[in-house]
């Protein structure tokens, strides 16, 4: 996916936005006024509302001008000061400025931007990019905390991690109490885990370039998609951002089940840019729109369908999918009961048909109704097997068997088992020159792919080869 040059602004730049021990620097008039004229060009250039930005450049040149700032004497200090007169007016949570802790190389270097993204990649492996913990609960809820979007192109393949880990549970619970938002990139990766059509999710309008970009469900994800597992999502009043949008997407598109606190309510996606070298802002640079709503969150949040409490939404959301688990559970056994007397009503129209043509009719049923069972988890390639020995050798029905085993063929075709298992189901019906060749393409698949039973399927092919001889 390519990404746009504002939204590699956000991933990249977002590196700047989070620092830890920043030491206080003291400052002088000189280096206020200097830093507020630079905020106010910076607001006017690229935040998403240009009249905001002038309306909040007046309002800070006033405060300027009579003195207000003059009590703030460290860079700490001076960027609480300048946020909060700054979200007085805007009222945009997204915009804060704040202090950058001095680095060892000088200031608007390559050195400096190595020592930055350093900086940024040491904190993204500490805190394995948002991805906090998952787990199983009981019942068999799959749990997934989830504390930031990170970067897609890093944070994809461990999104595919632990949703493969969550990916047999009978409901998932994802926790966005401590997330406080990133790559919208990575909220669409992950949107796309619990959808199977495609889906517009979101939208985000520009300033720059005057243009919006449209984030749908993506055609696939490196894992098993789960379209109707039930989906909880947890939030709390520090929920923010793009974890917000998630929240949203979901909510508006009726895929989960929202629990917790109202959001914190910031929608304006933007990027950090450096007002010196001791402060620097977050500017929103554009704004979501939601499809189906044509609005967003910002300033008002997301509400929960299900209010709580942070400290209390865990347990109600265990709560509420241990039900829904239940529920799915019954409705996927009721499903498996279904397709398995599909399977069993083709394999006697098979058995019991009378001309080819009727044959190769029930045949193609018994595939499809076995495609559906593969396509719904109740089989695999060594279940179908199993039960085709089951028909060969427990049933004595080896007529069932020669439909599944080839059904098996069909399904698996690179598997060398499966043509060998086929083999003997047509040798068992009197079928050796097709068992044969069954036979044959088994050895060749082990010979192309190293397989280990080899030297079985050999012998199994000699053994009808001897049969076959006058």
């Amino acid at each position: 996916m390519k990404k746009s040059p504002a939204l590699i602004l956000i991933l990249f730049l977002s590196s700047f936005t989070a620092y830890v021990n920043a030491q206080e620097i003291p400052i002088d008039a000189a280096f206020r006024k200097s830093s507020i004229e630079t905020l106010n060009q910076l607001m006017n250039d690229f935040y998403v509302f240009p009249e905001v930005a002038q309306k909040t450049g007046d309002h800070l040149n006033k405060l300027l001008e009579t003195g207000y700032f003059d009590a703030f004497k460290d860079t700490e200090s001076f960027a609480k000061a300048l946020t909060e007169q700054v979200q007085s007016i805007n009222k945009d949570k997204h915009m804060r400025v704040r202090s950058r802790p001095p680095g060892n190389a000088p200031v608007n270097t390559i050195d400096r931007l190595f020592e930055e993204h350093l900086d940024y990649k040491m904190r993204s492996r500490s805190n394995n990019l948002g991805f906090q913990e998952a787990k199983k609960l009981p019942g068999n809820i799959g749990y997934l905390d989830l504390r930031g979007f990170a970067n897609v192109y890093e944070a994809g393949p461990m999104a595919d991690h632990y949703m493969k880990l969550l990916s047999s549970s009978d409901a998932i619970i994802i926790d966005l109490r401590k997330n406080g938002g990133g790559d919208p990139g990575m909220v669409q990766y992950l949107c796309s885990y619990f959808f199977d059509k495609k889906v517009h999710l979101n939208s985000l309008y520009w300033r720059q370039g005057d243009r919006t970009d449209e984030f749908w469900t993506l055609d696939s994800v490196n894992g098993d998609q789960l379209p109707d597992i039930p989906l909880f999502v947890l939030t709390s009043n520090y929920t923010f951002s793009g974890a917000e949008e998630f929240s949203y997407n979901m909510q508006t598109q009726k895929r989960a089940t929202l629990v917790g606190e109202t959001t914190g309510g910031g929608a304006n996606p933007g990027g950090t840019r450096r007002i010196n070298e001791y402060l620097s802002v977050f500017i929103p640079m554009g704004r979501a729109i939601n499809p189906i709503t044509g609005t967003n969150w910002e300033g008002v949040g997301v509400v929960p369908e299900i209010q709580t409490t942070a400290e209390e939404a865990f347990d109600k959301g265990v709560e509420l999918a241990t039900a829904a688990a239940e529920a799915y559970r019954d409705r996927k056994k009721q499903e498996y009961k279904d397709i398995f007397k599909k399977v069993q009503a083709n394999l006697e129209g098979f058995s019991n048909a009378k001309t080819e043509p009727e044959r190769e009719k029930y045949q193609m049923r018994v595939f499809e109704s076995l495609k559906l069972s593969v396509a719904a988890g109740l089989f695999d390639e060594g279940d179908i097997n199993i039960m085709g020995y089951n028909f060969l050798n427990d049933y004595e029905k080896p007529n069932h068997a020669e439909a599944i085993f080839k059904t098996n063929t069909m399904l698996f075709p690179e598997s060398a088992n499966v043509f060998d298992s086929y083999g003997e189901a047509l040798a068992a019906v009197g079928k050796l020159d097709e068992s044969l060749a069954s036979y044959r393409k088994a050895v060749e698949l082990g010979e192309k792919n190293n397989d280990p039973q080899l030297e079985v399927f050999r012998e199994n092919l000699k053994n009808v080869q001897e049969k076959l001889k006058p």
